[in-house]
């Protein structure tokens, strides 16, 4: 990034008022009857309705509407282990993300925890506040065990989005690359870089929609995740397959797909020539890809690339999900997201990108025209219908599943 850029991003962040959430007042109180509705005595009324029926917190209170958006500050965006207070900022800016696609308040929390226990142990005793909790910037593996833990004690969406998030869209990307390759998810041999929490969990959804685990190479800093291995946590346990093939080199050989969540520059163009006809690259590290769209389209004619960044085509970007999967699952009085909710959203972010484009879409892109095709295989952020089509599938989805409430 430009210093330009970093000068204007701390100004917008400090003025005119610091910061980029605040919170607002939904009821009257403009007069001494306003106020005491608001508190006392009158908001004595709904505490006893919520102490006899829990459920009317939904009716009196805030909490359906309301997610938490928590972090421990391990692995803030690229920067590292950077602390939770240092990580606020982009809480607040998940806040923004929130509210500005699906109208959904939130509070951002900043947790410093030492241990996993003690984070999960936090979020779980605040976790009535909520209608939903969104995990965020918290470090592989122990994200895996805190999402799962606090998924099994409490009885609202837990959400982790750099997991789920991210396989959401990258998933509903590839359906639609492969359509266009000619391809078949159940026969697609695929190589993922990075076995962090995108990875894993990109994978499993894969798996989900149909692909075959034995087809699936995931490769970590030592090399293809195989059987042979002992020094695999539980989670690349369950992704360990019996082959000869030990670098990223030997995984990328006949390969349709790449899927690359880890680092710069990783993944070269004789990579990208061992690959099978029309290769699919998803390369998604940010800011600075696997491998940069204008190197492997140079390399290749004849190959379909997506990046995280949105200065290319067909961005994996996760504002497409986790607004709407939350706006869905809020919407049903949802006790959690789960793996039908996820597909529903996938195939409906998929069905979306083969209709025609809005007008509006075209303007806020500065494009004339776009149509479903190699550099359209996954909806534009600003997309109106966003909000329209994946709610409403998600909702059902937990209806059918019958992790709905409503």
């Amino acid at each position: 990034m430009s210093h330009k850029l970093y000068e204007d991003a701390l100004a917008y962040h400090a003025t005119p008022t610091p910061g980029k959430i605040a919170i607002r007042i939904t009821k009257p109180t403009k007069t001494q009857r306003d106020l005491s509705l608001a508190y006392s005595p009158g908001v004595a009324e709904p505490v006893r309705r919520i102490a006899r029926n829990p459920e009317d917190a939904y009716r009196y209170t805030a909490k359906g509407n309301l997610v938490a958006v928590i972090t421990d500050g391990s692995a803030v965006l690229g920067l590292g282990n950077v602390g939770a207070l240092a990580g606020k900022p982009v809480m607040e800016g998940k806040g923004v993300l929130f509210k500005t696609f699906a109208d959904i308040d939130v509070f951002d929390i900043e947790v410093n925890a030492d241990t996993p226990d003690a984070f999960i142990d936090t979020v779980a005793r605040i976790a009535d506040t909520f209608g939903g909790i969104n995990l965020e910037d918290i470090a592989a593996p122990h994200c895996f065990r805190i999402e799962r833990e606090l998924r099994e004690r409490l009885d609202i969406p837990v959400f982790h989005d750099d997991q789920h998030g991210t396989a959401v869209i990258a998933a509903a990307g590839l359906l639609n690359a492969l359509q266009l390759a000619g391809k078949r998810i159940e026969d697609m041999r695929a190589v993922c870089l990075g076995a962090g929490a995108a990875g894993i969990a990109t994978m499993n959804l894969l798996i989900r929609l149909g692909a075959r685990r034995e087809n699936l190479l995931m490769v970590d800093r030592k090399g293809v995740v195989h059987t042979g291995r002992d020094d695999l946590n539980e989670f690349k346990q369950g992704f360990a397959v019996n082959t000869d093939r030990r670098t990223l080199d030997d995984a990328c050989a006949d390969a349709d797909v790449f899927i690359g969540v880890s680092g710069p520059d990783l993944f070269t163009t004789d990579m990208l020539r061992s690959m099978a006809a029309t290769p699919i690259v998803f390369a998604l590290a940010n800011p600075d890809p696997e491998i940069l769209p204008e190197l492997a389209h140079k390399t290749r004619d004849d190959v379909i690339v997506a990046t995280g960044r949105s200065d290319y085509p067909n961005q994996i970007n996760n504002v497409l999900g986790f607004p709407y999967i939350f706006r869905g699952a809020l919407d049903v009085r949802a006790r959690t997201i789960n793996d039908d909710m996820l597909v529903a959203a996938v195939h409906a972010l998929a069905a979306l990108t083969h209709e025609p484009v809005p007008q509006e879409v075209l303007d806020a892109y500065g494009l004339e025209a776009l149509a479903f095709g190699p550099d359209y295989i996954i909806p534009k952020p600003f997309d109106p219908r966003l909000i329209e089509r994946l709610p409403p599938a998600i909702a059902e989805a937990a209806r059918q599943s019958g992790v709905a409430r409503d």
